[in-house]
């Protein structure tokens, strides 16, 4: 339902309306604000009753399941303060259990193998989003934390062996550039390196003896090398690819440790695959076996139980997961309960093998966890997050549209429509476009899309356009090198789309993004720049060459695989010309930029140097930075208040009058 606005936000909102944001030229000074570690730029005062609207919204929150720990509890990552932090609930709907207590949000838990004499989990810590994680373990025993890395390289990717003498994990250690895989005697704390042949390398899985170690070179999203290294003697054995080039997920030793399960997109009975299939390769033979044949949709995660009986994997099909679940060794299908539909993350089985853990979000509810019983066939919730007292049944489920696109085609979007539409009136309307470019926009709960619906009355459409995950390799690949802008042009054909839907107003569309989409915000407002009213850029890219340059070296080339080689002079004159920083000129909407002084991936003189390009035109523009984030605001405070200027950004420059055209 729409709320209309209240006579007291109504008069806030129209005097922040009458500061001087309409006009400003090159002369024009710059209203800054620092506040803590805010610097705010041209960012009018945020009412005090947006901020208490927007405050049951922004205390909404989710539970992400981590793992099991020995005694058949499990460990979560959720937020009661500033960030996540890790938890631990030991029965449905339990009482949760805070165990860290840090400023900074904790990456990469992992519990100890319920198979080693270990009671306790390890996880990852960097210092104001800057993503040089230190690895740490915590004993739940002792409930004391000991830092396991080196405190100055980014480390990541933790792995126990199945009896917790060994711990596996990437490190920048050695060159600060590439990523090796270490291997550390848990005991001693003695780490070495065991993969060094450069490139971005992490460890998979153990063999049940601990003797060997699958791993796996990351060169794109469509092309990985997975290998097996011999610790005793630290020889790599590189596995055979299949057609030469393949993209894979994850590799597991079976429960024998003589054959592997893993997913990839190689070919399929010799005919090239489109999507990653879930297969198990069996040494005696030779043969591969391809569990998810029938299924035309990419499997996104597996998981195999300690006692070697079940399978677990995740199918992505349309943004919404499938859960299914394989006998071992004999791959029968088990009979699942009903699952409620959302987008399914991580999972995995219980000590005994008895249940399966996953974590599941939709549109209409924030993450929790929930168990399968496997021999009752029973789901059981485990964890309810709070929805910041707000009625979730007024929560706002998205319909999945397709539209053409310049060349025929079909690019899915998500759809969401508020529950009632004003008699007479057209909707505003914003887009909001994901990052990556290789990732996926799923119909996941996201607080300020619902505020945006139920309060705003605005239409949100969300698109994969092309380069998006999950729809095939040959879609993922369409927008790569000096075919960036046809990803930009799927953003022009949605405007066609919204021009020819009776409800929504092509006169006030709005474009939002991060990282990469940020990049397409930049993109789309000066492609467009008499179709789009105001745009959003968060961590955004604004010249692919400067980006490049300026990117942590740890980075640069898994993005020259994506965007192209800025050393290359025919694709540096593509980005010369594709660039928004070098098309500046042609963006004619208000524009709002937002960003981390410690992004490792998105340098934030990306936003500085747009931010001063567009201000040289005349143009409005916002700018705000975070000292102590990075890719994106992880605390609490912070998004806070990024998310209420960002709405007091909307109801300024998109929302105003019905049918009002862009400047």
């Amino acid at each position: 339902m729409i709320r209309p606005l209240t006579p007291v936000l109504t008069a806030a909102l129209a005097l922040a309306c009458a500061l001087p944001a309409p006009a400003q030229t090159a002369a024009s000074p710059v209203r800054r604000e620092e506040a803590g570690n805010r610097i705010s730029e041209n960012v009018p005062p945020i009412p005090p009753e947006l901020l208490e609207r927007l405050d049951r919204y922004q205390n909404t929150r989710g539970a992400s399941f981590a793992g099991w720990t020995r005694e058949g509890c499990i460990l979560i990552g959720t937020r009661f303060a500033e960030t996540v932090q890790a938890h631990r609930v030991c029965q449905p709907l339990g009482m949760r259990e805070q165990l860290t207590y840090y400023p900074e949000p904790l990456d990469a838990l992992e519990t100890a193998p319920a198979t080693s004499k270990l009671d306790g989990f390890v996880f990852g810590k960097d210092v104001g989003g800057n993503e040089f994680w230190q690895l740490h373990w915590f004993d739940l025993g002792s409930r004391e934390t000991v830092l396991l890395t080196d405190g100055k390289a980014r480390n990541s990717s933790p792995l126990f062996s199945r009896d917790g003498a060994r711990f596996a994990f990437s490190s920048t250690a050695r060159n600060g550039t590439d990523t090796d895989v270490w291997v550390m005697d848990f005991a001693s704390r003695q780490a070495r390196p065991v993969v060094t042949e450069g490139g971005q390398w992490t460890a998979l899985d153990f063999s049940p003896d601990g003797t060997r170690l699958l791993v796996s070179k990351y060169v794109s999203a469509s092309e990985s090398y997975p290998g097996v290294v011999d610790l005793a003697t630290g020889a790599l054995r590189l596995f055979p690819v299949e057609g030469g080039k393949a993209a894979f997920e994850g590799f597991r030793f079976a429960p024998d440790g003589r054959g592997v399960y893993f997913v990839s997109d190689e070919p399929v009975d010799g005919k090239p695959s489109e999507f990653r299939r879930l297969r198990h390769h069996d040494p005696a033979s030779g043969r591969v076996t391809v569990l998810s044949r029938d299924i035309p949709w990419d499997v996104e995660r597996f998981a195999l139980s300690d006692d070697g009986r079940h399978l677990a994997f995740v199918t992505n099909e349309d943004g919404i997961g499938k859960l299914h679940v394989l006998t071992v060794p004999e791959h029968r299908a088990v009979p699942l309960p009903a699952i409620p539909l959302g987008v399914i993350g991580e999972l995995g089985f219980s000590p005994d093998g008895r249940r399966l853990a996953f974590s599941l979000n939709s549109a209409t509810s924030p993450s929790d966890v929930y168990v399968i019983e496997l021999d009752a066939r029973t789901l059981t919730r485990w964890t309810r997050s709070e929805v910041g007292g707000l009625d979730a049944s007024k929560f706002v489920s998205p319909t999945l549209i397709r539209y053409r696109s310049f060349d025929g085609r079909s690019i899915p979007a998500f759809h969401y429509r508020p529950a009632q539409v004003p008699a007479g009136k057209k909707l505003p309307v914003v887009i909001q476009i994901h990052g990556g470019p290789e990732a996926q926009a799923l119909p996941t709960f996201n607080p300020t899309l619902q505020y945006l619906v139920n309060e705003m009355g605005v239409a949100v459409l969300v698109p994969n356009v092309r380069g998006s995950s999950g729809y095939g390799k040959t879609y993922l690949g369409l927008d790569n090198g000096a075919k960036r802008e046809d990803s930009v042009r799927d953003i022009g054909a949605l405007l066609d789309w919204i021009a020819k839907q009776p409800e929504l107003d092509a006169g006030r569309v709005g474009v939002y993004g991060g990282s990469y989409g940020g990049y397409m915000v930049l993109a789309s407002l000066t492609r467009f720049p008499d179709r789009i009213k105001a745009g959003v850029d968060i961590v955004g890219i604004s010249h692919f060459g400067t980006f490049l340059k300026n990117t942590e070296s740890y980075r640069r080339d898994l993005r020259r695989a994506e965007y192209g080689d800025e050393r290359d002079p025919t694709m540096a004159a593509v980005f010369e010309r594709i660039s928004p920083l070098n098309n500046a000129g042609r963006i004619r909407a208000p524009l709002f930029v937002a960003q981390g002084r410690n992004d490792p991936r998105v340098p934030y003189t990306e936003a500085e140097q747009i931010v001063k390009a567009v201000r040289g035109n005349g143009q409005p523009v916002w700018y705000l930075l975070f000292a102590d984030e990075g890719h994106g605001f992880r605390k609490k405070r912070n998004n806070d208040y990024f998310t209420a200027a960002t709405m007091l950004f909307w109801q300024q420059h998109l929302i105003g009058e019905a049918g009002a055209a862009p400047r």
